[in-house]
């Protein structure tokens, strides 16, 4: 699924267009993000495209949903 990820005032924010939801990073398995997974404030958990470097945000990447209803 495609998700764009922010950096905003709050911290880390993801926005899922197929869904068009905007929900926070709540928690995640690296300190980078990248490479582990990551739980929106929503319940939901992606498995994160790991990278060499990070990428500048805002950037669009492909992750695999893990968890969380489908509603």
């Amino acid at each position: 699924m495609k998700i764009m990820i922010r950096q905003t005032p709050k911290g880390l924010e993801a926005y899922v267009p197929k869904k068009d939801l905007e929900l926070m990073v709540a928690e995640q398995e690296r300190p980078g993000l990248w490479g582990g997974w990551a739980r929106l404030s929503n319940g939901w958990v992606f498995a994160m495209p790991a990278f060499a470097a990070p990428p500048t945000l805002p950037v669009t990447v492909e992750a695999r949903k893990l968890s969380g209803d489908e509603a």
